[in-house]
């Protein structure tokens, strides 16, 4: 009762806001009224009671938000100045090498932490979007279309992370 929806500009804008408690809709799903606005808008509404159920997966990702800014903003720069400084053989740069994959890491281990509050958010999504009637049975399929496709996005974005991760710790090993 105390989360605002608001419309915000741009494409693919739409995510949930725990610290204003703010639904963030881009205009278009704002604005229109089909089936596939209604699953990304309900799928916003499944973040809100995620964080007024304290869901776990999402209290934990919350909790890492500061550091994962902090390592995916240092993250590349530290693993190139490492690799730079490493190939003349410097310790400080096999050290910085290191530091960097640990902060990559980070990132990674993030992205594996949203997949289950992604996928639950829409699980969410369908079980409203059915039990409300706001859509039709032929509706709901491509509602549940739709946000599995959405999902895959954060599936393929974690298994790139992991594999860009174990890539750098391949090198990592080859050097020493």
């Amino acid at each position: 009762s105390d989360v605002q929806v608001i419309s915000t500009a741009g494409q693919l804008t739409d995510h949930y806001n725990p610290t204003y408690k703010t639904i963030n809709l881009s205009e278009s799903v704002y604005h229109q009224r089909n089936a596939a606005a209604a699953a990304v808008a309900a799928h916003e509404c499944g973040h809100a009671v995620q964080h007024a159920q304290a869901y776990s997966w999402l209290t934990m990702r919350s909790s890492i938000v500061p550091m994962v800014g902090v390592a995916s903003k240092l993250s590349n720069f530290v693993i190139m100045i490492g690799l730079i400084l490493s190939a003349s053989g410097s310790v400080l740069g096999n050290s910085l090498f290191l530091l960097g994959i640990l902060l990559f890491a980070t990132t990674t281990i993030f992205s594996f932490i949203t997949l289950p509050v992604e996928f639950d958010a829409s699980n969410r999504a369908l079980v409203w979007l059915k039990n409300k009637n706001m859509v039709t049975d032929q509706e709901l399929e491509g509602a549940k279309d739709a946000l599995k496709w959405a999902a895959s996005t954060y599936v393929v974005a974690a298994l790139g992370s992991l594999a860009t991760l174990m890539y750098f710790i391949s090198i990592f090993l080859n050097r020493r």
